[in-house]
């Protein structure tokens, strides 16, 4: 990216890097870290043209999210704390990723973390 003139990196954290989390504190941990490793690229890397956020998804519907299917209680706990009521899908994830990577859309924004997660930190 130097060598071409900039570019933009998205890193992918989680809602856990932007709260605390006691039931997984070495997830959490290592999300924060990505967080602080995204800020610091970005101011970093930023006069050479080079954007650099993350995306920190929520519930999101995959493998890792099985464990809302397999306890009812508290997937129905999780969902009242989602302002949209419902978990997310990958594709959204991805929609937030591909805005933060068009040179056009998101020339303005570098160093942000941005929540994907149906208002759950709100």
């Amino acid at each position: 990216m130097l060598e071409s003139g900039g570019g933009s990196i998205v890193n992918v954290s989680s809602s856990a890097g932007l709260s605390g989390h006691p039931v997984n504190a070495p997830y959490a941990a290592s999300k924060h870290g990505i967080i602080g490793l995204t800020r610091s690229a970005a101011i970093q890397y930023g006069t050479d043209n080079i954007r650099i956020n993350a995306v920190c998804p929520g519930v999101i519907e995959t493998p890792m999210a099985a464990f809302t299917k397999n306890n009812p209680d508290l997937a129905a706990a999780l969902l009242k704390r989602h302002a949209l009521g419902r978990f997310g899908q990958p594709e959204e994830v991805a929609h937030a990723i591909a805005y933060l990577c068009d040179p056009d859309a998101s020339s303005y924004i570098t160093g942000i973390a941005l929540p994907v997660d149906a208002g759950y930190l709100a």
